[in-house]
């Protein structure tokens, strides 16, 4: 079998999927980048209820050969933030919203390391193409989950000392995951 690739992108809208986001501008997950508001650039919606949406997802790429009976894979996920489908509203937000929001885009890290190790440990079939899209695809629905979760812990950054608690958690994560 020759090689095969497969790219496939993503991206989970806070609580939303967007099928459409691939040519947007991106940046991608780094320890040392910090979000900034000048970094949300698109527009508010109409009838939108929250002060601020972070676009953060998980993009994976493949490639794929038989070798001596075995797949073998080479492949990179990552962790991506949309500024142009970020976006805020000024009156409503401050640096703890700031922080919430940069902890949605740490949650996505989190995630595509997930996404990362068990790429890594799993021993995939010629049927590879469709192994992936399910993994990538309870990945996100993980990843959905914790959001939500996070989201309503924290009542939206509202609650202080939870988001604190919060803080501290997925920064256990990230550190735990570096250290492995």
């Amino acid at each position: 079998m020759g090689i095969s690739k497969y790219i496939v992108g993503l991206s989970l809208l806070l609580s939303i999927y967007s099928t459409n986001i691939k040519a947007q501008e991106e940046i991608p997950w780094s320890p040392n980048f910090r979000l900034k508001w000048k970094d949300f650039k698109g527009e508010v919606p109409h009838m939108a209820r929250a002060a601020a949406t972070t676009a953060s997802g998980i993009s994976y790429s493949f490639s794929s050969r038989r070798e001596n009976g075995d797949m073998k894979v080479d492949y990179k996920v990552e962790a991506f933030f949309y500024p142009t489908k970020s976006w805020y509203r000024p009156a409503l937000c401050n640096e703890v919203t700031l922080l919430h929001e940069q902890l949605h885009f740490d949650i996505s890290e989190i995630f595509a390391r997930k996404m990362d190790e068990e790429m890594s440990k799993t021993k995939f079939t010629d049927n590879i193409k469709q192994e992936v899209r399910v993994l990538y695809q309870r990945i996100l629905k993980e990843l959905d989950d914790f959001q939500r979760g996070y989201d309503i812990e924290t009542d939206f950054s509202r609650n202080i000392e939870k988001q604190k608690l919060w803080q501290k958690h997925i920064d256990r994560l990230l550190e735990a995951d570096k250290s492995s």
